[in-house]
């Protein structure tokens, strides 16, 4: 027979043995799981994590996408101007042809008699060259120095080979009337790259804007949500309490049922807002990659800095700082670059070359380079349009036609920006007086709520009244947050504007290789 006690004794213990391990793995997956919020897992534990509104622009400036993409953005723009300034450096190669072997019948005609006869060729060659090539970007030619030494091995119809020796060889070539592209490019190309980090650093505000907008947005959604179930919790009491005063007749029952279908409408309200919390949430998510499971709890910080700001203070950041000014003078650069070449195309063209060296040949390597014999070539090289059927003209024309609208669009683009950073200016500095006021009615509305609970429970306040400033409670907080986002949202737009923290008073330009090491 089986001993019971002994059986209960086992089962007991493999029981609690069976919890113990069940809860430590509970708990490491919650420690693992608040050490990497990143990636996702619906599976996993809900997490809830705060964040203030500067943890969460700190987030979205290292870790989110956005942020990512305006980093490489900029890193192939600062190639490619490292590549620019390369171009500017002497160049130093190493050319060689080796093992070139030739065995075929060649057609050649006897110079004296005429006859054309197949002379049979069988060699092999070998060549090996050093050249040094600066680009002289005032004149737009090129210099080069060459030094070069081949061999020749005949196999027929004796075998022989031969040295041939150029060990210096300097030459010039030289455009006249052309495209100087190198003048151009070294007033384009640095302005160019200017751009580029001026744009990153505009990147990398827009992402804080996007932050800003995220954090406020779930804090609404959040707030709503919150709201609507306060105040369901709310009618239900005073739905209970109106009952018993039916009883007593100090209600009517159409204030009562005018109480049932408030906490019925709170009850829609609480899931409409559960599902936009839910999105906003996801969406705040998104932004700062974090994983699904995690439940952002934004915080409320209501200070905010006592500015004013003066519409010609900031217009002169702006000017000085954003990217708008180097992309007009990019576009009216590019288009006089583009006038100049039109023009150089439509003339005459024409190509100066000078090369000077010493070469020497021998059967023997060592006498390749003894008694060296000088070589001299210069020639000119032109060439000139007679007759085009007028295209030459109508391309510069029409450059120049661009040209003048770079010109005119650019000067339209600083009316429009001008225009912008005074609007921006004066909502700015109007909205610390909307937000103060949606912070004062947002307290009288909340102590107005108040009263109103205290005064329906003695019976003194009607249904209706109580609705009524139960209302104006909730849309005064939903006031007092939006007030405050819009502050934020000024600011940061001002900010990503002028490149200019207006609160600290510095340049956010100044801190650019701090943020590309993040």
């Amino acid at each position: 027979m089986i001993n019971n006690d002994k059986y209960g004794f086992a089962c007991r213990a493999v029981s609690t043995v069976a919890l113990l391990l069940s809860g430590w793995l509970s708990a490491s997956a919650q420690e693992s799981a608040v050490v990497d919020t990143r990636g996702a897992s619906m599976s996993e534990p809900l997490l809830t994590v705060s964040y203030t509104l500067e943890e969460t622009i700190a987030a979205a400036q290292d870790q989110s996408v956005d942020a990512m993409i305006a980093k490489y953005t900029f890193l192939a723009a600062y190639w490619e101007f490292k590549s620019f300034r390369a171009s500017l450096l002497p160049s130093l190669n190493v050319t060689a042809n080796l093992a070139q072997f030739d065995r075929s019948l060649r057609l050649l005609q006897n110079s004296e008699t005429g006859d054309m006869n197949y002379i049979s060729n069988y060699n092999l060659q070998n060549s090996i060259g050093l050249n040094i090539q600066q680009n002289i970007s005032f004149t737009g030619g090129t210099l080069s120095l060459n030094s070069d030494l081949s061999r020749l091995d005949q196999f027929r119809p004796s075998h022989s080979n031969t040295y041939y020796s150029q060990p210096v060889t300097l030459s010039y070539t030289q455009p006249l009337f052309a495209y100087n592209r190198f003048k151009w490019d070294k007033k384009i190309e640095p302005q160019k790259y200017e751009y580029a980090k001026r744009c990153y650093i505009e990147s990398m505000e827009g992402v804080t804007a996007s932050a800003v907008e995220l954090f406020f947005g779930l804090l609404l959604q959040k707030t709503k949500y919150d709201i609507a179930c306060k105040n369901y919790e709310n009618t239900r009491v005073l739905s209970s309490v109106a009952r018993e005063r039916l009883k007593l007749g100090t209600v009517t029952q159409d204030e009562v049922l005018q109480l049932e279908l408030r906490m019925l409408n709170d009850s829609l309200s609480i899931n409409t807002g559960k599902t936009a919390l839910r999105e906003s949430q996801l969406a705040f998510n998104s932004l700062l990659r974090l994983r699904e499971n995690v439940d952002v709890d934004p915080v409320l910080d209501t200070d905010i800095p006592n500015l004013m700001l003066d519409y010609r203070e900031v217009i002169d950041r702006a000017v000085h700082n954003s990217s708008f000014t180097l992309e007009n003078e990019i576009a009216v650069l590019q288009a006089e670059a583009e006038v100049a070449r039109a023009k150089a195309q439509r003339g005459a063209s024409a190509t100066l070359s000078a090369r000077f060296g010493l070469s020497q040949s021998s059967d023997v390597f060592s006498n390749a380079y003894k008694g060296l014999l000088d070589q001299e070539v210069v020639g000119l090289s032109i060439s000139f349009p007679i007759f085009d059927w007028g295209m030459g003209r109508g391309r510069v024309k029409m450059a120049e036609a661009r040209s003048e609208l770079a010109r005119t669009e650019a000067e339209q683009k600083e009316n429009d920006f001008r225009r912008e950073i005074f609007t921006l200016t004066e909502q700015f500095n109007n909205q610390r007086s909307q937000f103060e006021v949606a912070l004062k009615a947002r307290q009288i509305a909340d102590r107005r709520y108040e009263i109103a609970m205290s005064n329906f429970r003695r019976g003194s306040v009607s249904v209706t009244d109580m609705n009524t400033a139960q209302s104006e409670r909730d849309q005064a907080t939903e006031a007092f947050i939006s007030a405050l986002a819009d502050y934020w949202k000024y600011y940061y737009s001002l900010r990503r504007k002028t490149l200019y923290d207006l609160a600290s008073g510095y340049d956010i330009g100044a801190e650019f290789d701090k943020m590309m090491q993040k």
